[in-house]
Order: C-alpha cells, then sequence, then structure tokens
C-alpha cells in the first residue's frame, strides 16, 4: 500500500491563551478569539501556549505512563477494557484499536470523568460513565492522572471562552449550552518503535486517518513526533513544541458551526525509531445534549458561515446528523472497538 507522504511545509500557528484566564484583558482577549477564528478556519489546529497545565504534572504523566507500558503484558491485562463494562475504562493491547478500520500500531489507556458509583447516570447505566479502571502496581498513577486531566479540563473551558468569541457569541456560550457537565475522555498512547509481529506497518498506520467527534481536543505529546494533519488538502508535519499542547477541533463543532469550522483529518506515523507517547483529552458536549447549529449571530454575513464544510474525509454527511452527542458517540465508538462494542456497549 502507497502512504500518502507530507507535502507541505507549512506550521501550524502558536496562539497565547493566557490573556483568556484574565477579567481584566478585553483586547487583548479580542486579539486571542481572532487568532482562534483564523486558525479553525484555515487548519483547524492549532498550537496552544499559556494553557496553565503546570510542566511538572506533564513530567510526573509521562514518567508514570512509561512505567506502565514497561509493565509484563499480563500486568497491563490485569484492567482490560472488557472489565470497564460500559464505562469503556481500561487497558488495550497493540492492533484492537480500528481508528480507520485497520489495526493501529500502539497500545494505551483509557480514562474518563471519574463517578461515584451512586452518580444518578451510572445507577442509570449510561455508557461511557462511571469509574477508571488503575493498575495496582502504580498507586501513583491515579493522582497523576486525575490531577492532569482537571488542568487540561480547566483549560479547555476557558479556551472555549475564546473560540465562543471568535465566533460572534457570549464567552460563556459553550459552557452554559453545552459543557456544563462535558464528556471528558481521556487517552494515554505507546506507540512502539516498531510494529511488531501479525501486524505490516507497509499497511498500517501508528494512528489511521480520522477526525475527532466533540468540541475539542488538548494533545500533549513527547518528543518523538510523527502527528500529521490534513489541511488545506495537503499533510503538514506537527512535531512537538516544548510546553505547547497541540488543540484540534472535533466534529460537533463543525457540526454547530455548519461547516464555517472544519474538523481537520490527522493521524500518527511513528518514524522516530523509539517509542513514542501521547496525551489527548477530549473535551465534549454533555453526553445527553441535542446538537443543533449554533446561531449565526455575527456572522450571519459571512461567506460559507453555516454552509457545510464540503466532502468529509470518509464520505459521511455530517450535516446530516441529528440526536445528542451521546448517539453521535456511541455510533462512533463501537466502530472502533467493533468486537468489544458487541460485547459491552
Amino acid at each position: 500500500m502507497h502512504k500518502e507522504a507530507v507535502t507541505s511545509d507549512e506550521t501550524l500557528p502558536v496562539i497565547d491563551m493566557a490573556p483568556l484566564f484574565r477579567s481584566d484583558a478585553v483586547t487583548e482577549q479580542c486579539q486571542v478569539a481572532e487568532a482562534i477564528r483564523a486558525a479553525c478556519r484555515r487548519h483547524g489546529f492549532f498550537f496552544l501556549t499559556g494553557h496553565g497545565v503546570p510542566p511538572v504534572l506533564l513530567s510526573e504523566l509521562e514518567a508514570v505512563s512509561r512505567r506502565f507500558f514497561a509493565l509484563p503484558q499480563e500486568a497491563k491485562m490485569a484492567i482490560p477494557m472488557a472489565a470497564g463494562g460500559p464505562a469503556w475504562r481500561g487497558y488495550f493491547p497493540v492492533g484492537q484499536e480500528l481508528t480507520s478500520g485497520k489495526p493501529d500500531i500502539k497500545e494505551g489507556l483509557y480514562f474518563g470523568s471519574e463517578l461515584p458509583a451512586e452518580h444518578p447516570r451510572v445507577q442509570a447505566g449510561w455508557p461511557l460513565h462511571g469509574a477508571n479502571l488503575w493498575p495496582s502496581e502504580l498507586p501513583e498513577m491515579q493522582p497523576i492522572v486525575l490531577s492532569y486531566m482537571s488542568a487540561v479540563s480547566r483549560a479547555a473551558q476557558v479556551l472555549l471562552r475564546g473560540i465562543a468569541m471568535a465566533l460572534g457569541l457570549p464567552a460563556d456560550y459553550f459552557q452554559a449550552t453545552y459543557t456544563a457537565e462535558a464528556t471528558v475522555l481521556f487517552r494515554i498512547f505507546h506507540y512502539p518503535a516498531s510494529a511488531p509481529e501479525g501486524i505490516d506497518a507497509s499497511e498500517s498506520w501508528s494512528v489511521g486517518e480520522h477526525t475527532d467527534y466533540g468540541l475539542l481536543t488538548l494533545l500533549a505529546q513527547d518528543e518523538s513526533g510523527g502527528l500529521q494533519v490534513k489541511s488545506q488538502g495537503r499533510w503538514i508535519a506537527v512535531p512537538p513544541l516544548p510546553g505547547a499542547l497541540v488543540c484540534n477541533i472535533g466534529d460537533m463543532l463543525d457540526l454547530l458551526t455548519g461547516g464555517w469550522f472544519c474538523s481537520t483529518p490527522h493521524r500518527v506515523d511513528n518514524q522516530s525509531g523509539r517509542d513514542r507517547l501521547s496525551f489527548p483529552l477530549f473535551f465534549d458536549p454533555d453526553f445527553a445534549a441535542q446538537m443543533r447549529r449554533l446561531p449565526n449571530g455575527n456572522l450571519a454575513h459571512e461567506a460559507g458561515f453555516g454552509a457545510g464544510g464540503g466532502e468529509r474525509w470518509d464520505g459521511a454527511d455530517l450535516q446530516a446528523f441529528e440526536g445528542t452527542y451521546g448517539d453521535y458517540l456511541m455510533g462512533k465508538v463501537s466502530k472502533v472497538f467493533p468486537e468489544l462494542g458487541r460485547k459491552v456497549l
């Protein structure tokens, strides 16, 4: 199989979101909103600085993640995703996740908002709601992961204020409408230096081409690189920028804006010759939120606003979707883990 290569040396914009945390920085906030608007219109991706996530926390997360993936396979399989039940949490081995229909060359851990058994949604058996699974060999992983999720979720909620402003909406629009009880999903992915036996690296990607499902993804990656973004019809390499997160918009922001902001296809190809780690946090609408077009507001005059984003990478008609975010999400995850989906969901 011929792999389509990176063909552009363009780089993603870097946006400092620090003014969004300050109530006295109105002018700077407007400038940030304008930068977000331009980045989301052109790429759907950008680097994010000033996010407030402590560097030491990311260092601790990377260290404990490397310790986990260095464990014997039987120790990792002590917390398999099948044991997470409808909460959809736990470990999966290399080759089990099918991002674009073929096995990815990665293994990983799935986490989400830590909900107690007495939470109404857990009691009602809602999928993707519940408790996380933690490795008994690494008790330090739980506080590190939960602290990291909390810090990145705070950054995402604040960033949505800038995105709302970029769309001509009140700054609190998303929190008031979609993310007061956000669907927060977090992954730790490990990409081995080489494909294991049984997987043909010439036909498989570390992660196949896809778009993300929700509103925002905030990604930390180690120094190995490998992330590639398809922007304006060409593939761009996205090497890590020290201290920065990579932000991209997902399908729901595409849907809400009628395609004016487009969720951008991306993939991973680990050619570094060493193991790679990445840490995506998906900050998405309330599972029960009905997904409807945003009010056009100040953008009604903009060319293309609400007109749809053209043909998608997967041929799907995103703008035809009707229902809740949970409906959309469940339709996706059952395809990524088809066997597990049949057993659990």
